[in-house]
């Protein structure tokens, strides 16, 4: 034993020499690498930066270009809207704006259109019309009086790609009176962009929101107009921050480039400046690979020295491996899966547990070995397992997979999925059942919290718009049947879009909770249901009652909410949150003509009655079949 212990230890001197030479090895490539890749990621850091910072200047002076557009023509809006369009308005204006247009250079245009789409400026383009232009189009369509930042367009002037900023003004009647239109030369841009000297193969792009190119450096004439919005930058959900680096191979002329781009908080424009990344690279390349040559020199020599011992260290190393994967497998299936692996008897005790049973049901193996399988079921659960059982061993069933409810020693009652297959003897006789359980109690609880998103309201509480349209289709039914009443409330609070515009989101979100509150407290009955139907409007359903009951409970609720005393400015009448409320009730066993659409549509007419009427009022629509002939009238 003394010689084959002393023979061990002189084999593992040159395996600790080898380890040495590798460990010296390693440290130095490591540590050189090291430093190598740190510099390299100081100099795309610091391109990073400066990228930033020429991103964040020239997206500023986008800025600036378009704010100096659009003071040029927020005094024309508010002109044409007092005087109109007439064409001695129109010259004065027009002469302005040629004014503006030769005194500012970065201004390619100004002019005016009519609400047909017609220029009334600019006599060069008489006979075109700009009616089908998306800016046109959008103005037309929307009330909003902002800015409206478009993709580039060709000028009809010169042909020239221009970015357009234009602004709608109305008639006096309110209705759409046309368009201030004032473009800024994309070529302008790009001559701008041409002074910053990032470096030869690097390029600074300005794009539309919607994706389109609107100046580029260099090749601008190239690019302008062109779609990027297939790019990441328009894609992909991390690169739509306000702004960041970015490491991409450019679309359009297939360069690795690092850039930085920036996103306008007041327009929608993103710029993107970036530089060429192998231009980027070359002066740490040529460095790294002059100081890396020296490093690798002195690595090979003392790994020429120790090359013997390394190759025995690679080879004991790979047998490590080797044991470690076999210790891997042996304790895998020493342990055992984690989850619990029993066998059950044809007497439906237990005859082997698996080590897991501690985390699965709270007992260890030996409190269970001999036990009968089936004691810990829930009572409820116990004659559908039961009946699986009796048909696996009858050899009706070879396998079978059922959750239950199962006792735990410490958690009380756990959630189990358990999976059962028939063992047989030589002779094919069934002569037992071999179990895998394991606890699923969390995805039980997920289920039942999925199941009570899908009919509550997650912002009130309250029921939602589909568990709503259940309940109503249900007891319409019922009280069918049983030739009772049903009545709905109809509950709208007033002037709540002022509300929110006034207060603020969250504000109109704690007021919707707070009404929502006061309505689940005056329908306490069992048989009552408050749901959100849908924004500001909630509906109350009250079965077997009658109108006056109805009523009663409409007006506590309105007068709930009034006295509530929530503070609403932009509500004049009261000064504080109110709310209207319509209410209907019926007899379907009467109305069999009738649906639950009509009981909904009276109490709606009820709930506009009531807005009519001056709000923060109750009306009741009475009986539905008095209303539909008057309804189908209209």
């Amino acid at each position: 034993m003394s010689a084959v212990t002393q023979r061990a230890g002189w084999s593992r001197l040159p395996l600790r020499a080898a380890a040495f030479v590798v460990l010296t090895c390693a440290t130095i490539l490591g540590v050189s690498g090291w430093r190598e890749w740190a510099a390299r990621d100081a100099v795309l850091k610091g391109a990073e930066t400066e990228m930033a910072n020429i991103a964040r200047s020239l997206t500023q002076h986008a800025e600036d270009s378009l704010d100096l557009l659009d003071s040029g023509i927020v005094g024309v809006v508010s002109r044409l809207e007092i005087d109109g369009t007439a064409p001695a308005t129109v010259a004065k204006l027009g002469t302005l704006l040629d004014a503006r247009k030769k005194a500012i250079a970065r201004i390619h245009s100004l002019d005016i259109i009519d609400d047909q789409g017609n220029w009334l400026t600019s006599p060069g383009t008489i006979g075109s019309t700009l009616s089908d232009d998306a800016f046109f189009r959008y103005h037309q369509l929307s009330p909003k009086r902002e800015a409206y930042v478009g993709g580039p367009v060709k000028s009809l002037l010169d042909g020239e790609w221009v970015v357009p900023l234009s602004r709608r003004f109305n008639k006096q009647d309110g209705s759409f009176g046309g368009v201030v239109l004032a473009t800024i030369s994309s070529r302008y841009l790009s001559h701008f962009y041409e002074q910053f000297e990032i470096g030869r193969n690097s390029s600074v792009t300005l794009t539309h929101g919607g994706g389109m190119i609107l100046a580029r450096d260099p090749g601008n004439d190239k690019f302008v107009g062109r779609s990027v919005a297939d790019t990441p930058f328009f894609r992909e959900p991390s690169l739509q921050r306000p702004s960041g680096a970015y490491y991409f191979k450019s679309p359009l002329d297939g360069a690795e480039r690092v850039s930085f781009f920036n996103r306008s908080s007041r327009f929608p424009l993103l710029l993107v400046a970036t530089v060429d990344k192998d231009e980027l690279l070359a002066p740490w390349r040529a460095a790294a690979i002059s100081r890396m040559l020296y490093v690798l020199a002195l690595v090979m020599l003392i790994a020429v020295i120790g090359g013997v011992l390394v190759r025995q260290l690679h080879r004991g190393q790979r047998m490590a491996v080797a044991l470690a994967e076999k210790e891997a497998h042996f304790r895998l299936l020493a342990e055992g899966s984690s989850d619990m692996v029993t066998r059950i008897g044809l007497d439906e005790r237990l005859r082997y547990v698996s080590p897991s049973s501690v985390r699965v049901v709270g007992w260890r193996p030996n409190q269970l070995i001999g036990t009968p399988a089936l004691a810990g079921i829930n009572p409820e659960d116990l004659p559908e397992v039961q009946a699986i059982v009796d048909a696996m061993k009858r050899g009706e069933k070879e396998e079978a997979r059922f959750t239950y409810r199962n006792a735990h020693r410490q958690n009380g009652e756990v959630w189990l999925e358990s999976t059962m297959r028939v063992t047989r003897r030589d002779n094919g006789d069934v002569d037992g059942v071999v179990a895998i359980s394991r606890d699923i109690t969390e995805q039980k609880k997920l289920e039942t919290r999925l199941e009570t998103l899908a009919i509550e309201d997650s912002l009130t509480g309250l029921a939602n718009r589909r568990r709503f349209d259940e309940r109503l289709k249900e007891e319409w039914a019922r009280a069918y049947r049983d030739r009772s009443s049903l009545a709905l409330l109809m509950i709208d609070v007033d002037h709540f879009k002022a509300y929110n515009d006034e207060y603020g989101h969250p504000a109109g979100d704690a007021c919707l909770r707070l009404v929502a509150k006061i309505i689940a407290a005056e329908t306490q009955r069992a048989g009552d249901l408050a749901a959100r139907y849908g924004g500001e409007e909630f509906a109350v359903l009250l079965p077997n009652i009658d109108t006056a009951g109805c009523a009663r409970i409409g007006e506590r609720i309105r007068s709930a909410i009034h006295g509530a005393g929530l503070v609403h400015s932009t509500n004049p009448a009261a000064g504080c949150v109110t709310a209207s409320v319509g209410g209907a009730t019926c007899r379907p066993a009467l109305e069999r003509t009738a649906g639950v659409a009509s009981l909904v549509e009276a109490a709606d007419r009820a709930l506009y009655a009531a807005k009519d009427a001056g709000r923060d009022c109750l009306v009741m629509s009475g009986e539905v079949m008095n209303l539909l002939p008057k309804a189908s009238g209209q």
